[in-house]
């Protein structure tokens, strides 16, 4: 055989070991006929690694390569996702289906049964851990319980006991494999809501742990654990039951240190960024996710997107404080009875809320409706209202204000618009509260908000 030939097929031979790397073997004898898929782990998201048919006899082969290993699920439709480790090991598993993971036996593949014995030990352990602490500060704080003194030095060590069995278990683990990282994560991220309403004095060491994590790590990012990390850290802190000043400033602590860990990767800083900025705007964390904007905005050492960079730049754009933009209105405007002022700063009433939305928002279906049943209120105290479209559509607009009794406007330019691009919109509904001098006073995150504020500092506040 030529040379050349030969060793093309032989590079042919170690690429294609490469590529397909190792394989899970199962059998699965009520799941004949099905689709199972290898779910394997990115970021936040998952992706199809391999599937495959399960044949006459219950048995399928599903093939993974080294830039899948991490944690990966194999997922049956009507069935429980089962959790498995993909590494430089093939597997073999056998059961009846995956619905009682317990009963799957691993075959072969030593860390995959090494985490089956874990997964089925350490939540029992976890379970008796709590009933010994919980006895403990009974015997500790009960008057009933306080004078015996032998039964609490046993209790004491009962839970030292199962402590350091569980450790042992860890240690004992290979120091570089993957599974002596990933199960000590896996078993804080688990215990969050455990330690926040049982085992509240964990509570510092597991936000410390939080802090320590490096958030750039490839095996995090392949652990299918980034996002429940990310959420329950500030879960915790939020539930951790703390004065609100406190809260907050762990919360930048926390903030911190995931932001420092990724700025040698700036895909992963971009990504994740975007992914907490979210979390705390959904959650109401305003002045974390300030915070976090006006830090990663001011970081001169990475690069962010566009699109990110635009809704991180609403927060030093448009705080509290700052004077918003005036807005000239276009000559299709509706206006409220007897105001037709051609722009926002020829408005004489003391207060204005202005509102960004479209007949397309699903929330705004409900929020610009709910302005207007408290228009008239609204308006007896100070506060008129301009509504600004994102609308791309003359039909569609005129259909959804032309009701409305308050000033409504829109330039048909969707998110290209001038108006949307000054205030840095870059969601639906975006309201803002401003004086008579356009300075911002509030960014309301619901129509109840703003209600809430009229009630309590013009309503009440002139009685």
């Amino acid at each position: 055989m030529n040379f050349k030939i030969y060793a093309s097929i032989l590079l042919f031979l170690i690429l294609s070991l490469n590529v397909f790397g190792q394989s899970i073997k199962g059998t699965m004898t009520s799941l004949v006929g099905q689709t199972v898929q290898l779910e394997a782990f990115k970021g936040f998201k998952s992706y199809t690694a391999s599937s495959a048919k399960i044949g006459p006899n219950g048995t399928f082969e599903l093939f993974f390569s080294t830039s899948d290993y991490g944690m990966a699920y194999i997922v049956v439709k009507g069935q429980k996702p089962f959790l498995v480790l993909l590494s430089n090991e093939s597997i073999e598993i056998a059961g009846e289906g995956f619905n009682n993971p317990l009963a799957v036996q691993i075959l072969s593949g030593k860390q995959n049964q090494l985490f089956a014995q874990y997964a089925a030990e350490h939540p029992k352990r976890e379970q008796a851990l709590s009933a010994w602490i919980y006895l403990e500060q009974l015997y500790k704080l009960d008057a009933v319980f306080m004078n015996k003194g032998q039964q609490f030095n046993q209790i004491q060590e009962e839970i030292s006991r199962i402590q350091q069995e569980d450790e042992r278990f860890l240690t004992a683990l290979p120091l570089q494999s993957y599974l002596r990282w990933f199960l000590p994560i896996r078993k804080t991220v688990s215990n969050v809501s455990t330690i926040a309403q049982q085992r509240v004095q964990e509570i510092p060491s597991t936000l410390s742990f939080f802090r320590t994590l490096d958030y750039s790590d490839h095996k995090l990012y392949k652990s299918g654990l980034l996002k429940d990390a990310i959420e329950g850290n500030f879960w915790l802190i939020e539930n951790s039951g703390k004065a609100l000043d406190s809260v907050n400033v762990e919360m930048k602590r926390a903030i911190d240190a995931i932001v420092g860990s990724l700025l040698k990767d700036e895909t992963k800083l971009n990504e994740i960024t975007d992914y907490l900025f979210d979390l705390l705007e959904r959650q109401s964390l305003f002045q974390a996710s300030e915070y976090l904007a006006l830090k990663v905005l001011n970081e001169k050492s990475c690069t962010i997107n566009n699109d990110l960079a635009k809704q991180l730049e609403t927060y030093r754009a448009m705080k509290k404080g700052n004077t918003a933009p005036d807005i000239v209105f276009p000559d299709n405007a509706y206006f409220s009875a007897n105001s037709h002022p051609k722009k926002l700063s020829q408005l004489t009433n003391k207060y204005t809320v202005v509102v960004f939305g479209a007949s397309w928002c699903p929330k705004c279906k409900e929020e610009l409706p709910a302005i207007a049943k408290l228009y008239n209120n609204w308006k007896a105290n100070g506060v008129e209202v301009v509504f600004v479209s994102l609308d791309d559509k003359k039909e569609a607009f005129e259909s959804f204000a032309k009701d409305f009794p308050f000033i409504s406007v829109c330039d048909f330019k969707k998110w290209e618009s001038p108006i949307a691009n000054d205030y840095y919109v870059f969601g639906t509904p975006t309201i803002y509260l401003l004086d008579q001098q356009r300075e911002i006073l509030l960014r309301p995150i619901s129509v109840q908000q703003m209600d809430a504020w009229v009630d309590w500092f013009l309503v009440k506040g002139n009685k």
